[in-house]
């Protein structure tokens, strides 16, 4: 059992939790919970850490996942600090990052996807300057569950690797294929050339979201929290599309605009 919060290794999950250059470097990140670790694939799972109170009340079949891992066990002390949270849940793991390519991103690594028609086309995020982690995660959460097939975020969005952003998504991480771009206009005009449909999402829009057609290659692009869209990405979007409000809100969160147009292309799909 470690129990030396000086350990080396301790140290070393201590700098991915806080560090995103030292995620970059080693190419891994940091999970907490049963769940997420459930939900891991095998092959990524590089380290492993666990509480003895929580193996004393876990169940058999936890049990021997934990094993398969060769997990370590830590004292509490320990566990509290690599873990990112206030009250950790007593199992930690260290993942190996994903290396995705453009073209994977718009195909889309869902092997679940419906075999037929509609629904196999391309559906697309693309994130501009997205700040806030919860918000990330949030968009790779929501964008699972309408389908979306993959994300493309802009050097200026958070690190995806995050813990807050981890914990966000829910496990949708494991699942949902993303790049980093340097430039994201060029990468708009790329997908348009590739048949790709690009909308913006924009307060400029003169129709609303829900009065075109997202059953073909589709992408959306969402910008910043405060600030939206750069011009230079906006203009090389083929459409702006805009989501009606009403009272005296004058734009919609981002993580919230993404979810109401990724589920209308949903809706849409199935109809």
């Amino acid at each position: 059992m470690i129990t030396s919060t000086s350990n080396d290794r301790v140290k070393k999950v201590v700098s991915y939790v806080e560090k995103s250059k030292a995620r970059r470097e080693d190419g891994v990140f940091v999970i907490e919970g049963m769940k997420m670790l459930r939900e891991a694939p095998v092959l990524q799972v590089s380290e492993v850490y666990v509480t003895e109170k929580f193996v004393s009340g876990a169940s058999e079949e936890d049990k021997e996942i934990l094993w398969r891992y060769g997990a370590e066990e830590v004292s509490e002390e320990v566990m509290k600090k690599m873990s990112d949270t206030q009250t950790p849940q007593g199992v930690l793991a260290v993942i190996r990052q994903y290396a995705y390519t453009l073209e994977e991103v718009i195909e889309g690594y869902n092997q679940e996807a419906a075999e037929s028609g509609k629904e196999n086309a391309p559906l697309l995020l693309v994130l501009e300057n997205i700040q806030d982690p919860g918000n990330l995660g949030t968009m790779l959460r929501s964008g699972e569950g309408a389908g979306v097939t993959g994300v493309i975020l802009s050097k200026g969005c958070a690190d995806i690797y995050n813990p807050k952003v981890i914990r966000s998504t829910m496990g949708s991480i494991f699942r949902m294929p993303y790049i980093y771009v340097e430039d994201v206009p060029p990468l708009v005009k790329e997908l348009t050339a590739k048949g790709v449909h690009t909308y913006a999402a924009h307060l400029k829009g003169e129709k609303n979201y829900d009065e075109f057609d997202y059953t073909q290659p589709t992408a959306f692009l969402i910008g910043n929290e405060g600030n939206g869209l750069t011009k230079e990405t906006a203009d090389a979007a083929e459409i702006y599309v805009l989501i009606p409000m009403k009272g005296e809100v004058e734009s919609m969160n981002a993580a919230t605009s993404s979810a109401i147009l990724t589920f209308e292309a949903s809706r849409q799909r199935r109809g």
